[in-house]
C-alpha cells in the first residue's frame, strides 16, 4: 500500500512517500481504508526525535493517530461491518494512520454519522479525547465548577472550551488576542490574552485549570485554584511526571496526562456533535502526499483549529 513513512528522525523533510506491507488485521482489530487524518503536535514531536526517550526506535514509521474511513475488513462478531463508516484513535504505540489503510483495537473505533465528513471526523479522535479525558477524568469537573483552559484557541483547546460549557462548567479561555472572537464563539465566559494579562496573577480562581498548551505550570497556577483544585498538564516529560508524583497528597494537585483511545469516548464526541454542543474548526487542508507541508504548518503554530490530511480524489 502506499504510505507517509520516515526512516529516521529529523525536520519534516524526512517524511516520504513509499510503499510498504498492508497491515494485518489481528484479533480484535478492524482494517480502516483511510480516507483522513490530521496532524497534532505529537505526531512532529515524535518524528523529530524529541519524545525518543518514551519511544525509541523502529522505523521505518508511518505518523498519525487520527483517521477516518471505511471499514475494510473485521471478525464476523465485531460491532462494525464491512463498508461502515468510522473515526478512530489508533492503538499502536508509533502512529500508522497516513496510509492507503490502518489497523486499530475495535475498541477504539466509532462508527459516524450519515451528516458527518471524514474531513471534520479526522480532527476529533485524539485532540477530542485528550480535552475530554483531561476535563472529566483528571480534572474531574462537576456542573457549576470554575474551568480554565490555557491555549483554548488550538486543536486541543477548542474541543476543551466546548466541552467544559456541555458539561455545565463556568469556562474561561487565554490565547494571543487575535484568537478572543474564537474562542468567545466557542462559548468561553471570559477571554484572557496571556501577551497582556498573566492568569497566573488573576484575582479569579478556578476548580480545574486545563494547560492545553503546555505553556505554564502547576507551581505557578496553584495560587490561582481554589481548595481541592485540580491542575492538567498535555507535558509528557520528565517534569510533569515528577508534578504528579509530588502533588497528589495535597489539596491542590496537578497531573500530566496522555490520552487513552477509547470508543465509548469518541461516541460521547459524537453525541456531543450531534447535540449541537461540539463545532470543529479546520485550520488547512492538505493531501496525505502534501504530509510534511502540513506537519510544517502544525510545527509553525496554529492559530485555530485542525490542520486535516485527505486522500486527494476527494
Amino acid at each position: 500500500m502506499h504510505a507517509i513513512v520516515y526512516d529516521d528522525y529529523g525536520d519534516a523533510s524526512v517524511l516520504h512517500a513509499d510503499e510498504i506491507p498492508t497491515p494485518e488485521r489481528l484479533p480484535g482489530q478492524i482494517l480502516i481504508e483511510v480516507h483522513a487524518s490530521s496532524v497534532n503536535p505529537i505526531d512532529y514531536r515524535l518524528r523529530s526525535g524529541e519524545m525518543k526517550g518514551l519511544l525509541p526506535g523502529g522505523f521505518p514509521r508511518v505518523p498519525g493517530y487520527d483517521v477516518a474511513g471505511i471499514v475494510a475488513d473485521c471478525a464476523d462478531d465485531a460491532p462494525f461491518r464491512v463498508g461502515d463508516r468510522v473515526m478512530a484513535f489508533l492503538t499502536t504505540a508509533r502512529g500508522g494512520a497516513c496510509a492507503d489503510y490502518a489497523v486499530c483495537a475495535v475498541d477504539a473505533a466509532a462508527k459516524l454519522p450519515d451528516d458527518m465528513s471524514f474531513e471534520l471526523a479526522a480532527a476529533m479522535p485524539l485532540a477530542g479525547t485528550t480535552a475530554l479525558q483531561s476535563l472529566r477524568d483528571h480534572g474531574r469537573m462537576e456542573p457549576g465548577d470554575r474551568v480554565l483552559v490555557n491555549g483554548a484557541s488550538g486543536g486541543v483547546g477548542m474541543f476543551a472550551v466546548q466541552i467544559a460549557k456541555a458539561y455545565g462548567c463556568h469556562c474561561d479561555a487565554v490565547a494571543s488576542g487575535d484568537n478572543r472572537d474564537f474562542c468567545m464563539s466557542l462559548g468561553a465566559d471570559h477571554f484572557y490574552d496571556y501577551e497582556k494579562v498573566d492568569f497566573t496573577e488573576s484575582s479569579e480562581r478556578w476548580d480545574v485549570i486545563f494547560d492545553a498548551a503546555g505553556k505554564s505550570g502547576f507551581w505557578d497556577a496553584r495560587d490561582v485554584m481554589n481548595p481541592g483544585g485540580r491542575y492538567v498538564s498535555t507535558e509528557p516529560d520528565v517534569k510533569g511526571m515528577l508534578m504528579t508524583a509530588l502533588t497528589w497528597p495535597f489539596s491542590k494537585s496537578g497531573t500530566v496526562m496522555l490520552a487513552h483511545p477509547r470508543s465509548d469516548d469518541l461516541k460521547e464526541l459524537i453525541r456531543l456533535y450531534e447535540a449541537g454542543k461540539l463545532k470543529v474548526t479546520i485550520d488547512s487542508r492538505f493531501a496525505i502526499s502534501q504530509c510534511a507541508d502540513a506537519h510544517r504548518r502544525v510545527e509553525s503554530g496554529v492559530d485555530r483549529g485542525k490542520v486535516i490530511l485527505s486522500r486527494t480524489e476527494q
